[in-house]
């Protein structure tokens, strides 16, 4: 649980952090009140942030429109982060050739407080696919990704994540709720399915497979999406799963991690 009371919190750092997680894909950079506007944070603490993280070249001020963006410091912070992370050089190959085999949209995505936020997309390249981009922050609502996030998760894992502080409860109960409907799936399938438009807004058919790393405290989570017309429900539970679930069984066994739940044979 954060304890935001706790002597060790630095209060300073975490609003420095909420500045630069403020920016997402296809920003075209910031001004201060709308870096406010997203954080919660008064426009005056924004204002002593973004010149501190300029400063030290977390973010650069364009001379053009006074609007800030992702700085050179920042980018080889995120570099180092991605490369720590080994099992991402034999998914590439993986992963590109299930997109490609299958016509769907590849991607990966790890917790980040209340939302999932892609790291890595595969899409086909030559065939049309949703347009899902890295850096995309995706809520916990229990479509496929969540779920099977939420399937791997262990008991400690998911009271840390009910200890936090979330934006929206329900949406976090919501999810808890489906458990143990996605653990079954993922024993009976290896995958978990979400249709599209099942009571949430999502427009495309997906599954999902987490992926467990020695890297990583948390479990991760691969999932291929495409609209209905492209990939029906029937085929993404047919051929799309399985086809999934094997490339994460196949990097399971490529970088030596056990794998953490299993196909149920019949």
């Amino acid at each position: 649980m954060t304890d935001l009371h706790d002597p060790r919190f630095a209060t300073t750092l975490a609003r420095g952090l909420s500045v630069l997680r403020a920016f997402r894909v296809g920003d075209d950079g910031l001004s201060n009140a709308e870096i406010a506007q997203r954080t919660g944070l008064p426009k005056s603490t924004v204002s002593r942030l973004t010149f501190t993280l300029g400063h030290l070249g977390y973010l650069v001020q364009s001379p053009r429109d006074d609007r800030f963006r992702p700085g050179p410091t920042l980018v080889a912070v995120g570099h180092v982060a991605a490369t720590s992370l080994s099992f991402l050089i034999p998914a590439h190959d993986l992963m590109q050739r299930l997109a490609e085999e299958t016509g769907t949209l590849v991607v990966l995505a790890v917790r980040d407080a209340d939302k999932l936020v892609l790291i890595r997309t595969w899409r086909p390249r030559y065939i049309a696919s949703i347009w899902l981009e890295v850096g995309q922050r995706i809520s916990l609502q229990p479509f496929s990704s969540a779920r099977a996030f939420i399937a791997a998760a262990t008991t400690e894992e998911i009271g840390r994540i009910a200890a936090e502080q979330v934006a929206d409860r329900q949406v976090l109960d919501d999810l808890l709720a489906t458990r143990s409907q996605s653990c079954a799936e993922m024993a009976r399938n290896g995958f978990v399915f979400t249709p599209a438009g099942s009571g949430i807004p999502a427009a495309y058919n997906a599954v999902s497979v987490p992926f467990r790393t020695s890297n990583l405290a948390e479990p991760v989570v691969f999932t291929c999406g495409a609209l209905p017309p492209e990939a029906t429900a029937e085929r993404m539970q047919s051929e799309v799963g399985p086809r999934l679930a094997e490339a994460v069984r196949s990097l399971e066994r490529l970088t030596g991690q056990a794998p953490h739940l299993t196909r149920t044979e019949t």
